[in-house]
């Protein structure tokens, strides 16, 4: 007769409760899909932010940013000396008439006449007058509100007629494009005028311009 010195096992309690699993996945889920600030996901872009009138790493051979800054400030700066507005008797009324884009790229044209202007009376000192003629129907609508009694006027009791242009402030972007196996190259006109709506003259002229060349070609929105 034989005897084994060995007790029965005893079955091994379970590791986890079924109380316990479920609490167990819903905390790996929480972790896992929890980032800590400033961890950059695998394979993220990270986004730099850079001024206007730098170059960044994304560029092409058209018209940019630093473009439009540096060509707006050099016009801005050139019409100040002009001598009908240094040396006027009075402040000088500007529209500005929309620019001419005669280049291959699609661009905001307006955005260089605003730059412009934003630049001017920031500097001008009330040497000049920007008169508001994009905004022509709003005005006269709030006109014709006045003068039917259906709003009141504490400014313009005599609701005078709109002031007119002393002169018209426009541009004009042209461009050439050479293209070749070896990339591309882009030379861009920026000239713009100050003229006289009664006599047609022009007052003033300035233009700048900028040549690039890239072996890529960008895409321009």
């Amino acid at each position: 007769m034989k005897f084994s010195l060995m007790k029965p096992l005893r079955p091994l309690q379970p590791l986890f409760s079924s109380l316990w699993i479920p609490s167990f996945w819903i905390a790996v889920v929480l972790t896992a899909g929890c980032t800590s600030p400033g961890v950059q996901r695998p394979g993220g872009s990270r986004v730099t932010e850079i001024r206007a009138d730098e170059r960044g790493r994304v560029a092409g051979t058209g018209i940019e940013s630093q473009d439009l800054v540096a060509v707006a400030d050099k016009m801005a700066r050139s019409l100040l000396n002009v001598p009908q507005v240094a040396q006027g008797p009075t402040a000088p009324r500007i529209v500005l008439e929309p620019v001419l884009n005669e280049t291959r790229f699609a661009i905001n044209k307006e955005m260089f006449l605003d730059r412009i202007r934003i630049g001017l009376n920031q500097k001008a000192a009330g040497r000049m007058i920007f008169l508001a003629r994009d905004r022509m129907a709003s005005l006269e609508k709030e006109r014709e509100l006045k003068r039917t009694g259906a709003v009141t006027s504490s400014t313009d009791p005599q609701l005078q007629e709109f002031k007119g242009a002393d002169f018209f402030l426009t541009g004009k972007l042209q461009s050439l494009t050479t293209r070749n196996s070896k990339g591309v190259s882009d030379y861009v006109l920026y000239s713009f005028q100050l003229i006289d709506p009664r006599t047609s003259e022009i007052v003033w002229e300035d233009a700048a311009e900028v040549k690039k060349e890239g072996s890529e070609d960008a895409a321009y929105r």
